[in-house]
């Protein structure tokens, strides 16, 4: 499900907003900066101080994700169900992936978020419908935020 390309730009862009549904019904967006890939099918973050995130997936499972690389101006957005999954029942191999790229915040993280993903899309700017290239959107963006 997720492309080689799709896992790239989770790993290089771990910031990914979690949609999910409060208890009223309204939606909710909260950034999670502790994301990783555990399959071509699943993706985890860290629960740091996320209440009400935690909360939003125990009663409603059904969420989207959206990553950015404000670079590229590529996206990648992903839905699926998302699971709560305490440290001390969590899997090795879960627990594994989050020692190796975020063994510094592993102690503050009371738990994860694991997503099993029903659909995964890769979004380009329109700038590429335009002509853009790649490399020419990374030199434009690049200055931007040099500008800032």
């Amino acid at each position: 499900m997720l492309s080689d390309e799709m896992q790239s730009l989770i790993r290089s862009h771990t910031a990914g907003f979690v949609a999910t549904v409060r208890e009223d019904g309204s939606a909710a967006v909260s950034p999670k900066a502790t994301f990783v890939v555990v399959d071509d099918r699943t993706i985890a973050c860290g629960n740091i101080r996320s209440p009400g995130t935690a909360a939003n997936l125990r009663r409603t499972p059904a969420c989207e994700i959206c990553f950015l690389d404000p670079l590229t101006r590529k996206s990648v957005r992903v839905s699926g169900n998302g699971t709560m999954i305490g440290k001390a029942v969590a899997s090795r191999e879960l627990t594994g992936v989050f020692e190796q790229y975020w063994a510094d915040y592993l102690p503050h993280m009371t738990g994860f978020m694991v997503f099993d993903l029903t659909s995964a899309e890769l979004i380009l700017s329109p700038a590429y419908d335009h002509g853009a290239t790649e490399e020419e959107l990374v030199t434009a963006n690049k200055a931007k935020m040099a500008a800032l």
